[in-house]
């Protein structure tokens, strides 16, 4: 069951929140490092961070000091708070663009379903159940961030300690959602990385059209989706590529861990074994089949979110380990108009829900109950 009712506060400059995720969490050090080490050793000994894998890091490393300072700044003071190596930090961020580099291991367990609507019973709705490796479940958090850097006022977000900003989904006051899912892909270059691209866009975008801007605008490096709304119903996924990326604009979409559209689909890896791969075309018919029909809510998104494939006809959301694979460790429901967060986990089959609101679109006001 997820312990932690109140959301992590963190606020200031940059470094000041990525410094206080240790500060506010300070008996979590060990959990951080094992799970952050355990992932980037593996990376090592299966041959990823090779030569030529340094040469792409300090490529990266360039690019973001050169077009997104403030996520370095975060993440110099989460390396600092929990006496990690800040370039091992950054490793970790890239083990996904680096295994479908290399194509070889189960280096990432990152899944996902994602799907958002405009206009379910309170409003649009964006939705999303994170597939991810069990370690990262202790040290899960939902946090709240407030800056000088954040002009969108405010950002509630679903991420893990020791990583920065939006690491997983998040909503700002300004009435913008968003949630990702991992694609293994072909598609890789220099460019922003998804997990910076969130954090930017939830501290300046106000509306999916200024997202879409900021976007179609900068290069990327490749590999996954955005399904975003926002307060004024508009919905869109993108499917972010380095030479190509799509983006689709529909009162509803949904997304799991492959690419769908004519530029990106045959960039997306073939299954090869993994259990993220061999459920992911599975997960997508789920979302196909339930969510371009029926009047949602949030009562509905909690069922469909939770459903298993020995109970529901169309097949399993709620993911639960095979061996040493992923599981489920959160679901979130944002509720775009009133800015509120439903969130469960791990396994929202038999964690309990809890709700977070915004109240007066504010941070500071931000209260918590189990629902």
């Amino acid at each position: 069951m997820f312990q932690q009712r109140d959301p992590v506060s963190l606020s200031g400059s940059a470094f000041e929140r990525g410094l206080q995720q240790q500060k506010r969490n300070p008996n979590t050090v060990q959990a951080v490092r094992d799970a952050t080490l355990q992932r980037v050793h593996q990376a090592r000994a299966e041959g990823l961070l090779d030569s030529a894998g340094e040469v792409y890091l300090q490529a990266q490393r360039q690019f973001a000091k050169m077009h997104d300072p403030q996520s370095l700044k975060e993440l110099k003071g989460i390396a600092q708070g929990f006496g990690l190596e800040e370039n091992l930090l950054f490793e970790h961020l890239h083990l996904a663009v680096l295994r479908d580099h290399k194509r070889c291991g189960g280096i990432d367990q990152d899944g996902c379903s994602a799907w958002a609507v405009n206009n379910s019973a309170q409003g649009p709705l964006v939705v999303k159940n994170r597939d991810f490796a069990g370690s990262h479940t202790a040290i899960q958090r939902v946090f709240s961030h407030q800056g000088d850097d954040i002009k969108t006022g405010s950002v509630l977000c679903i991420g893990s300690l020791g990583s920065p900003g939006a690491y997983s989904s998040g909503m700002n006051a300004s009435g913008l959602a968003l949630v990702d899912t991992q694609v293994g892909s072909r598609d890789h270059g220099i460019g922003w990385l998804r997990y910076f691209l969130m954090t930017r866009l939830l501290a300046q975008c106000h509306t999916v059209d200024e997202a879409i801007t900021f976007i179609r605008t900068r290069t990327h490096a490749g590999g996954g989706t955005l399904v975003m709304a926002d307060i004024n119903g508009t919905v869109a996924a993108v499917e972010l590529g380095h030479r190509h990326i799509s983006i689709e604009t529909a009162p509803r979409a949904w997304r799991s861990n492959h690419f769908i559209s004519e530029k990106l689909h045959q960039q997306t890896y073939p299954t090869d074994g993994d259990s993220i791969s061999k459920s992911s075309l599975e997960r997508f018919a789920v979302l196909k089949n339930r969510i371009p029909d029926g009047d949602w809510s949030i009562e509905q998104a909690i069922a469909l979110m939770k459903s298993h494939k020995d109970t529901e006809i169309y097949g399993s959301l709620c993911q639960h380990p095979e061996g040493h694979g992923s599981l489920t460790i959160s679901s979130a429901i944002y509720d775009v108009k009133r800015r509120e967060l439903y969130f469960s986990g791990p396994n929202p089959c038999i964690s309990p829900w809890y709700h977070y609101a915004l109240n007066g679109h504010s941070q500071k006001h931000l209260t918590v109950r189990e629902r």
